[in-house]
């Protein structure tokens, strides 16, 4: 059976942090499926059909340039379903530092329980997007901040759309 990976995610913006992980992924998989947790409880600052467009925009050539077929698609209930229902024979998890391999070691723990059958595979962050996450480019974005860094170009513009400009104070 050819591996068959999935990257679950808010990606509530993608970030630089996530390509990395997509690059990475894509070269370990015949077919490497994103999926947008949605959850009636949060509030994204983009909706899922925003994310989806942000991810297959920023995602989709790369990963069909490695020879991956590319799927993108929302869930609302478990990983591990999503896995099932995707065929997916591994879950990609993103390391930046050990606070996340911690948490990353007991989400596996919980996933193997429930779905022995999808490996966990984790990837270590690449050194210049370690520092990186949603929520810090969210909150910079916010305040008016350069996050042209952190995203690609396109997630930039729209997030200059979400948190215009402020006047000087």
């Amino acid at each position: 059976m050819p591996p068959v990976a999935l990257y679950v995610g808010s990606f509530d913006p993608v970030t630089n942090g996530h390509l990395d992980v997509v690059r990475h992924a894509a070269k370990l998989a015949s077919r490497l499926v994103i999926a947008i947790g949605v959850h009636p409880g949060k509030a994204p600052l983009f909706s899922a059909d925003e994310r989806l467009a942000m991810i297959t925009e920023t995602c989709a050539e790369m990963v069909r340039g490695f020879g991956c077929v590319f799927d993108c698609m929302t869930f609302d209930d478990l990983a591990v379903a999503t896995a099932r229902r995707v065929g997916a024979t591994m879950m990609i998890r993103g390391l930046r530092d050990g606070t996340d391999l911690d948490y990353e070691m007991q989400l596996a723990g919980m996933n193997a329980e429930m779905a022995p059958e999808v490996q966990p595979v984790f990837l270590p962050a690449s050194p210049l997007v370690r520092p990186i996450t949603a929520t810090l480019v969210r909150q910079i974005a916010a305040m008016g901040g350069d996050i042209s860094a952190f995203v690609p170009a396109a997630v930039a513009g729209r997030l200059k759309k979400k948190f215009p400009a402020k006047a000087p104070s």
